[in-house]
């Protein structure tokens, strides 16, 4: 009978050491089995989303997409779509990319040029003040279209107080230019540049404008520790 018990005994120890090796996120405790946290916790929801567009393949930073995912968030968009200009990038990349986030879709990657006084092939150089021909960073919120010089334009709001809330003093807006094509990076080893606008291709501007008129977010990023310091709505998350 002693016997029987022994045997007993040593299958289920051995039952019970096979279950923790083929399930090595599972510890086991004299009452109870639970799953350790830090493997069961899913994934934040910008993560998921920025790895299931393929926004890495596609060269966005993971660090512009999270702090454009939190910026948007305490702006409240009533547009669900934001863009982002990652100014990290060569003006020579398609470094706009325009989401739709309740779609969960990556509507348009194209190109986008910064201000003639911000930089060569790259934006260096950045200003909130008017005739300063470069670019401010942040974010922005659209208003509404007009008819302007480079036809149809997109006007837009700096929300950032003292790094681009004087953008539409200096008239910022979103338009098509024709330095804005891959025949100019042939010709120049750059993109063209603007005034300070972040001007797109005429192909692509009216599409644009489309998508992101009356409400949506644009956020222009780059690596500027100055702005980091100065922003409220990252100042959380750095």
């Amino acid at each position: 009978m002693k016997k029987a018990q022994a045997v007993l005994l040593i299958i289920a120890l051995s039952v019970s050491l096979g279950f923790n090796r083929i399930n090595p996120f599972v510890t086991s405790t004299p009452d109870t089995i639970r799953v350790d946290k830090k493997f069961a916790q899913p994934k934040e929801e910008w993560i998921s989303l920025y790895d299931s567009l393929g926004l890495a393949r596609q060269g966005l930073s993971q660090t512009a997409f999270k702090y454009a995912w939190y910026g948007f968030q305490k702006m409240k968009l009533q547009n669900p779509v934001m863009a982002i200009a990652d100014f990290s990038q060569s003006s020579c990349k398609k470094r706009l990319y325009v989401i739709d986030v309740l779609r969960k879709k990556l509507l348009l990657n194209t190109y986008v040029a910064h201000g003639r006084n911000s930089g060569q092939e790259y934006a260096k150089s950045f200003s909130n003040k008017e005739s300063s021909f470069q670019s401010s960073l942040g974010f922005y919120r659209t208003l509404g279209t007009y008819q302007g010089k480079h036809g149809l334009s997109l006007k837009l709001e700096g929300v950032e107080k003292g790094i681009n809330d004087r953008a539409m003093q200096r008239a910022i807006v979103m338009h098509g230019a024709d330095y804005v094509s891959e025949d100019f990076i042939k010709n120049t080893g750059r993109l063209g540049r603007s005034l300070g606008c972040p001007a797109v291709s005429i192909a692509d501007s009216k599409k644009l404008i489309n998508m992101l008129y009356n409400g949506a977010g644009l956020f222009i990023y780059s690596m500027d520790q100055k702005y980091f310091k100065q922003s409220g709505l990252i100042a959380e998350i750095i």
